[in-house]
């Protein structure tokens, strides 16, 4: 990547306070760090289910009696996001609801009143949300799926797209706790099944760009049963075209699918994310496809993409074929200084390293990761450092595929150099509940320098995963205001120097499976006590460095003018 000079910054500092602060059978021949046969008798990282203490009771729909097609099975997400900037994570859940009755192989008898509806809950502190969905206006009729947010027009304000079957909504934040449809006047038009998407600054104008996957062209009249009275699958249904549209900078956005040269691929998206894998200062695009070869999109600097997946080794499974692809996340698992990619999935989960050539090695048979999760079908996750030891930990959410069979859930405690232990039950007895999981969003909600996570379960309660993992590390959390750059710093890299270490992150939208995290990038230093440096690689170009830092807070940075 080319590197500019270091300009002179301006940045304001947010101190926040730190707070006082049975395995199932894995596959055979994983005896490896992912699956130690000596468990450690204690966890240094802890979870527990905060649901009712934060007085968060959102419960999921499919909106049928029982479970009976693609549609309902597929799921929801949620997004942690600042709506009100008083500096607390706000959380935003989407939800199904019944639909006609002909959309049912098992519709309800009785409606509820009122309908499941997407939720909005505001962070008071102290642990405690109040819903607001009413007040702020985010209760749709819509079978909503998946949910991505940002400060699409630069006001400060961060907006929401939400996805669901039939269309999109954008919600344009009005600054006041409410927000407003702009769909129409901004010139988003998206037919079909819509689901994980994501905001990216493309063409590095400064306006985040919108990129919206799309599932298949569902059929609730085609209900072909099969052994087990299964419905009919994503191979059952052809295939869709995701959509791209161009910020204008003014409001409205311009459909570029076909000129961009996504339109010329055609998949069954999944999930979706947008990161600058190779460094060389442009976003590229990833496509978890179910049962369809994914697609790795790489930026050609010039408004256009070229899809790589195939020749990266991203597009198929560990065998070569083609794979339950469910939630992709980029990050450094290696400490190399490199995005590499972890792809969950329906069976074998997959970790990709980055190899620096536009290629990627799949060492999660390897190092049993994969492996270790085979019994399971899985969906959310989150990779952080959840007891801010300085290495990257994995946290992931399983739940049945077709049917509503509820599975436990999975933690790999990082040991560096790609190498990980399965601390999963002995990390908090909420990890060992059994539960259908769908999507999942993390964030440090509470402002205690510890990540946690929202759980949604397919046509059930949610849960508030409460990280409460004690003599944990230092941290620093950096939230990013961008200038000449979108003003929420969506592509920028920031690279962290302590203790004679360096941790590199980049700022994304969408991460996992339909959701999206706290926008604030979060690092563990475990026992160094001073920040050295942050460099930060802004979109458009300008390189920023912060000499000398304190830990344990959070950091705003703003991009020089």
């Amino acid at each position: 990547m080319t590197r500019f000079p270091i300009a002179l910054f301006i940045f304001s500092l947010l101190a926040v306070p730190a707070a006082q602060a049975q395995t199932p059978a894995a596959a055979q021949g994983a005896q490896t760090a992912a699956q130690s046969s000596a468990a450690p008798q204690s966890s240094p990282i802890l979870f527990e289910d905060a649901s009712d203490k934060a007085h968060i009771d959102f419960v999921h729909s499919f909106g049928s009696a029982k479970l009976g097609s693609l549609l309902e099975g597929t799921g929801a997400g949620c997004v942690w996001f600042d709506y009100n900037n008083d500096g607390k994570p706000d959380l935003y859940v989407v939800n199904g609801r019944p639909l006609d009755d002909s959309m049912h192989p098992y519709p309800l008898k009785e409606k509820p009143d009122p309908l499941p509806h997407n939720h909005l809950y505001r962070n008071d502190g102290n642990g405690h949300f109040t819903d607001v969905t009413e007040q702020a206006g985010l209760a749709p009729d819509l079978y909503s799926m998946a949910v991505t947010a940002a400060d699409y027009d630069n006001d400060g304000n961060v907006d929401l797209l939400v996805t669901g079957y039939g269309r999109v909504i954008l919600y344009h934040n009005d600054g006041n706790g409410h927000f407003t449809d702009v769909t129409e006047k901004a010139g988003i038009k998206v037919d079909g099944w819509s689901i994980s998407s994501t905001w990216l600054d493309y063409d590095k104008d400064g306006c985040v760009d919108l990129f919206v996957g799309r599932y298949v062209k569902f059929d609730p009249k085609y209900r072909a049963f099969y052994g087990a009275d299964n419905y009919p699958g994503p191979l059952d249904y052809e295939g869709e075209t995701n959509r791209l549209y161009h910020n204008n900078c003014n409001g409205t956005f311009t459909d570029v699918t076909d000129k961009s040269g996504i339109g010329a691929f055609i998949g069954r998206t999944m999930g979706v994310t947008a990161a600058d894998f190779d460094g060389d200062g442009w976003d590229d695009i990833y496509v978890a496809n179910d049962r369809t070869e994914n697609f790795l999109f790489h930026n050609k600097h010039d408004g256009t993409f070229e899809e790589i997946g195939n020749d990266s080794g991203t597009a198929f499974g560990q065998n070569g074929e083609s794979t339950s692809a469910m939630g992709p996340v980029f990050a450094d698992l290696e400490g190399k200084g490199r995005l590499d990619l972890w792809v969950t999935d329906g069976r074998y989960n997959r970790m990709l390293s980055n190899t620096g050539k536009l290629t990627f090695d799949d060492i999660g048979a390897t190092n049993g990761v994969s492996q270790g999760n085979a019994q399971y079908v899985s969906w959310g996750s989150g990779i952080y450092d959840y007891d801010n030891d300085g290495q990257l930990d994995i946290l992931i959410f399983h739940g049945g595929l077709i049917h509503l069979i509820p599975q436990e859930h999975t933690l790999y405690r990082g040991l560096g150099n790609g190498r990980y232990e399965d601390i999963s039950r002995e990390a908090g007895a909420v990890l060992s509940k059994r539960t259908v999981a769908r999507g999942a969003c993390f964030g440090d909600y509470d402002n205690d320098g510890k990540v946690d996570a929202f759980l949604v379960n397919l046509g059930a309660r949610g849960t508030l995963v409460h990280n409460i993992s004690k003599n944990t590390g230092h941290w620093v959390e950096i939230k990013l205001k961008g200038t000449k750059s979108n003003r929420d710093g969506i592509g920028a890299r920031v690279e962290v120097y302590a203790g004679g270490k360096r941790y590199m992150q980049e700022r994304v939208a969408e991460s996992g499976y339909l959701s999206q995290n706290d926008d604030r990038l979060h690092y563990g230093l475990g026992t160094t006590t001073e920040v050295d440096k942050i460099i930060v690689h802004w979109p458009s170009g300008r390189e920023q460095a912060v000499e000398k830092q304190g830990v344990d807070r959070v950091l705003t940075v703003e991009e020089p003018r």
